[in-house]
């Protein structure tokens, strides 16, 4: 019975697949070959240190940046986004690090931002402030926050339940998969904890997450797979099983640059 389900999820195209994903500006070399996919309800961890080309990717994926060169699929069909929106309507949603909220908005205006629901006629219609308020209420309470009031402005709220709020509000909005730019960076352990569950959450209605950070971490406590990224190429991607939380911080931060200048300095690194 088990290999007829893994069959029949083989046979589904990944949500996202790109292949030898090059991005050049000028004589610059971001991106040099880049190869990943994410599935449903699965959450891709894609690691690398600073420099190593994770913000031109995330920008390629959600149509900043157009490739140089290679495939990129989403569903198995070949795709060429020219804006953030292409990707949107194509269901991919990216939460960045500085999450674009307005901090004296309330959190049902950031919530809806761009997308008020609106009631009247005509000239005469205007956002319909009560149903916007039950529905970030609902949405907030699902994923165990207790907003007692919606109206309340955004910046009151924890950093963690930012974060929440902004991966929610790309979830309510259809998105298929979910890209997360350091969403536990700035965080603290309480908060990070929150932001993890959510992220579990997500996966369990079948979503898939592409997870960007630097931290192991937090990557080995949610991941599924984990794609290290160094200097604009993959190292490869290896299933939890398969890899230790030490190999893989080893991985990312490069072991043998690490061992070398141990040797160098004459002790360890």
């Amino acid at each position: 019975m088990g290999s007829i389900s893994s069959a029949i999820a083989s046979a589904v195209p990944p949500l996202i697949e790109v292949r030898d994903l090059v991005k050049h500006f000028g004589s610059v070399i971001a991106l040099g070959g880049v190869s990943m996919k994410v599935h449903a309800g699965e959450v891709l961890c894609l690691l690398g240190d600073n420099g190593a080309g994770k913000s031109t990717l995330i920008k390629t994926l959600s149509g900043v940046h157009r490739p140089t060169s290679g495939d990129f699929e989403v569903e198995g069909r070949p795709v060429s986004f020219s804006s953030p929106r292409d990707a949107l309507d194509a269901g991919i949603a990216t939460v960045y690090q500085d999450l674009a909220m307005i901090p004296l908005m309330s959190i049902t205006r950031n919530f809806f931002m761009g997308r008020e629901p609106l009631k009247g006629v005509g000239p005469f219609k205007y956002m319909d402030m009560a149903h916007a308020d039950a529905v970030t209420r609902e949405e907030m309470h699902r994923i165990g926050i207790d907003v007692r009031d919606p109206q309340q402005a955004v910046g009151t709220l924890s950093g963690g339940e930012r974060q929440c709020v902004a991966i929610a509000r790309a979830v309510y909005f259809g998105a298929k998969v979910l890209i997360l730019d350091e969403p536990t960076s700035a965080l603290g352990v309480a908060q990070t904890s929150m932001v993890l569950k959510y992220i579990n959450q997500v996966r369990a209605k079948g979503l898939g997450v592409i997870f960007i950070t630097h931290n192991v971490r937090h990557a080995y406590a949610v991941g599924d797979r984990f794609t290290v990224l160094n200097r604009g190429k993959t190292l490869g991607t290896h299933g939890k099983s398969g890899i230790t939380i030490d190999e893989l911080q080893n991985l990312m931060a490069g072991g043998k640059e690490l061992q070398d200048l141990g040797a160098e300095l004459g002790g360890t690194v």
